[in-house]
Formats: structure tokens, C-alpha cells, sequence
């Protein structure tokens, strides 16, 4: 059973979800947006503790609590890491009034059909236990479309949920990420069947079933208001896609129940030269920012 606690928080409290989850492909990209170069350091070791010392940093931040902040995504790595001594879980729900989520999957199968589906995870249910055990709340696997090719697109959904399902089975809260590319040429008519598909997948869920969502921002506002409304929906949050933070929270604003859950946007404007003073200024601002944009609507 998922902590009843959280559960409230994230079904009803106003504010937005941090992703924080680079991992191993995308971190030094990450890392050279703070001002790291990969000429900073020296093998995989050091680059993950970089990037954990930036973590770290934002969330020990003033304003990186649950008052608008009301969950977090973490790498695996960071799940396993520490906040001066305590187990960075625990801080985040503890300290701050943050719901700790895990991403969980292994990165991407080769694109088929315009998509490409996850990555085998042999080892999920044990992961899966040992966040538990660590007070982690839900989870997060993300597959990638390309193209509105519907057969491709149903396979991601149909891989998406059968995972979901293994997820609610130990306890957790599963948040299922089929994004869109924003450069796709066809974006908008992917749009569409993934809605189509997630709903036909979400009426096969048993009763008292729950699953989030995590969606590509729709060309087409409120797109996905009828999975917003949905039954078996906790919660649908927006990824950034790589839009600037500006962007992002403007194509948010429009859409009627969906939530930020910003990775890049969130820490676009933060540099690891930045005083304490100036960064925690910095990242309050872009918080505030994404707050607005997720319960202000237009």
C-alpha cells in the first residue's frame, strides 16, 4: 500500500514535481549546464558525485520544499546518497515535505515503429523493494515517440502499463512517461493516439488502481484533459522536452490540471560559481515560476 500520507499530497496539494533524475547518458549534459566541463573530472565516479553535490545543493535550497515543490525524482544513485547524513529520501519527505519518487527504467530499446519502448528490467522488483524500504513513494520509466505511428505508439503504452502494474504490485506509486519529441514533424497527431491509447489502458485497470501520468506538453491545449479527469489518474504532470523555462511554463499555463515535473527548466538558470546566496535567489525564482505556471491557469 502507498503511504496515505503522500498520496494526499500528491493527488490534492497545489504545486509542481523536480525532476532530478539525470543519469549515467544524460549527466554530463547536465553537469555542462551548471558549468562543469567534462575536462572537470575524470571518470564516472567523480561525475556522479558532481552532479550529487548539485542535487544536494538544490535540495537543501530555502525555497525547494513542500510548500510548492511537492515531489521529487531521483536517479537511483541519489535515492542510495545522502543529505549531511541523512538518507536523502527521508530529508526530502522529513525535512522538507517532498514526496521522493525513483526513476526506475534502463534507458531505451532501438526506435521501432517511431518509438522506442524500455529496456529490459530484470532486476526491477528488487529495486522496486529496496526504494520502498527507503521511503520512496512512486516511481518513474520514461519511453520516447518519435512519429504518430500507431502501432508503435500502442506498444509503448502497452510496455508503459504492464510495468505499472509489477509497480503497484509492491506498493508503489507508478508514473508513466511516454514522451513526445517536441521536434517531432507529427507531434500533434502522436498527440492524439497516445491520449486514445492511455485512456483505452486506464479503462482496463482494476478498480482502485492509480497511476500518474507524465506527458510532452500537447500542441493542442487541454488535449489531455479527459485523462486528467480520469478515474484511475492521480495525477498528470508535464515535462519540459527541452523548452526553455519561459516556454515550458507558458504552454503549461493553458493546459487546465496538469502539473509541471521539470528536469532542465528547473536548473537552466543555476551555475555551480553562483554564491549560496545568488543560487538559492536564482532557483526560488525559477520556482516560483514553475508553481504559477502549474495553478495559475489561463
Amino acid at each position: 500500500m502507498v503511504d496515505a500520507k503522500m498520496l494526499n499530497k500528491m493527488s490534492s496539494a497545489p504545486g509542481f514535481i523536480a525532476a532530478l533524475d539525470q543519469s549515467g547518458g544524460s549527466t554530463p549534459g547536465a553537469l555542462r549546464l551548471y558549468g562543469v566541463s567534462e575536462s572537470d573530472y575524470s571518470g564516472d565516479e567523480e561525475m556522479f558525485r558532481l552532479i550529487h553535490a548539485m542535487r544536494v545543493r538544490i535540495m537543501s535550497a530555502p525555497a525547494f520544499t513542500g510548500d510548492k515543490v511537492i515531489g521529487a525524482i531521483l536517479f537511483e544513485r541519489t535515492m542510495d546518497g545522502d543529505v549531511d547524513g541523512e538518507a536523502v529520501p527521508s530529508f526530502l519527505w522529513e525535512k522538507r515535505g517532498v514526496v521522493p519518487f525513483l526513476k526506475v527504467d534502463k534507458g531505451l530499446n532501438a526506435e521501432e515503429n517511431g518509438a522506442q519502448t524500455l529496456k529490459p528490467m530484470p532486476d526491477l522488483d528488487a529495486l522496486l523493494i529496496r526504494g520502498r524500504e527507503k521511503g520512496i513513494f512512486g516511481t518513474k520509466m520514461r519511453s520516447v515517440i518519435a512519429h504518430a505511428d500507431k502501432t508503435g505508439i500502442a506498444a509503448v503504452v502497452k510496455q508503459q502499463f504492464e510495468v505499472a502494474r509489477q509497480i503497484i504490485a509492491q506498493g508503489l506509486m507508478p508514473i508513466i512517461e511516454p514522451e513526445v519529441l517536441i521536434k517531432s514533424p507529427t507531434k500533434a497527431e502522436a498527440e492524439t493516439i497516445l491520449r486514445d491509447e492511455i485512456a483505452a489502458e486506464l479503462d482496463k485497470l482494476p478498480a482502485g488502481e492509480t497511476v500518474m501520468l507524465k506527458l510532452t506538453i500537447p500542441t493542442v491545449a487541454d488535449l489531455y484533459a479527459p485523462l486528467v479527469a480520469h478515474k484511475s489518474v492521480i495525477r498528470v504532470v508535464a515535462l519540459s522536452g527541452g523548452y526553455s523555462t519561459v516556454d515550458a511554463c507558458e504552454k503549461l499555463s493553458h493546459n487546465h490540471g496538469m502539473i509541471a515535473s521539470f528536469s532542465r527548466a528547473l536548473a537552466e538558470n543555476l551555475q555551480v560559481s553562483m554564491s549560496d546566496a545568488d543560487f538559492d535567489a536564482s532557483l526560488a525564482k525559477t520556482i516560483d515560476q514553475i508553481y504559477a505556471a502549474s495553478v495559475n491557469k489561463s
